[in-house]
């Protein structure tokens, strides 16, 4: 597997890497990745979610900074921006991990495996998705998988502003935290790059180098965010809004 830290990256320029790599994992012209990076303020609407989960106004959403987009993971509303660690793996799970509830279950893992490295508790809710504290959610989830190739993934507050979670209703809705606030104090970001590669080196069974699995020609489509996943293909891009009020394709 390959990790790339690529540091701030555009909402957009994220998806079009992302399908790219995609590409190369289902023809298996590459190995599997492991994408680790930050995103300039975002709101993302998963295909479970309705414009109506961004609060924010289309000049309101101006003055904030923020971009809006639709993508075909699962799952509602999320935020990414300043000070989160967002990571895409883009992974075959043929022919032994296909199966979508564990996939999803073992990043869970590998991120309450992080928070644990920086002696924070953090825990997993039944019928939710995510990674939580006693104090709010710090790692949202949100996959889709075509012919058993993954995209998307997760966000993890580090040193997030979480004043933009108040213009969006997030996943069910549940109060959201970070690292910072949990332990009082600023962290360095890629101290938790370090800690989130080697747990999911751990956790997935890679070796630094190799490649864990190659991918047959099954086909299959899938998404997961705070809801059982589907069986779906859907396209394989975000489309940028210009204005929260324009159509969410389902």
């Amino acid at each position: 597997m390959e990790v790339q830290r690529l540091g701030r990256v555009a909402y957009a320029d994220g998806l079009d890497l992302q399908k790219r790599l995609e590409s190369e994992v289902i023809e298996q012209r590459g190995p599997d990745y492991l994408l680790l990076l930050e995103h300039p303020h975002t709101f993302t609407i998963g295909r479970r979610s309705k414009t109506e989960g961004v609060l924010a106004t289309a000049e309101m959403l101006r003055k904030l900074g923020v971009e809006v987009f639709e993508t075909n993971r699962g799952g509602k509303v999320t935020y990414h921006g300043l000070g989160q660690i967002v990571g895409y793996p883009i992974i075959s799970l043929s022919p032994d991990r296909e199966d979508v509830h564990k996939y999803v279950r073992d990043i869970e893992e590998v991120l309450i495996r992080t928070m644990a490295d920086f002696g924070i508790e953090a825990f997993r809710i039944e019928g939710l998705t995510g990674v939580h504290t006693t104090e709010g959610k710090v790692a949202a989830i949100g996959v889709h998988i075509k012919r058993w190739v993954t995209t998307h993934g997760f966000a993890l507050n580090v040193n997030t502003d979480l004043s933009y979670y108040n213009w969006i209703i997030a996943c069910e809705g549940e109060p959201v935290t970070s690292m910072s606030r949990l332990l009082d104090r600023e962290i360095g970001m890629a101290e938790v790059e370090d800690k989130i590669e080697k747990n999911f080196r751990d956790v997935f069974g890679y070796v630094a180098g190799a490649r864990r699995q190659s991918v047959p020609p099954a086909v299959a489509g899938g998404f997961f965010g705070d809801d059982p996943p589907a069986t779906a293909g859907g396209t394989d891009s975000g489309r940028h809004l210009s204005s929260v009020q324009q159509e969410v394709v389902s």
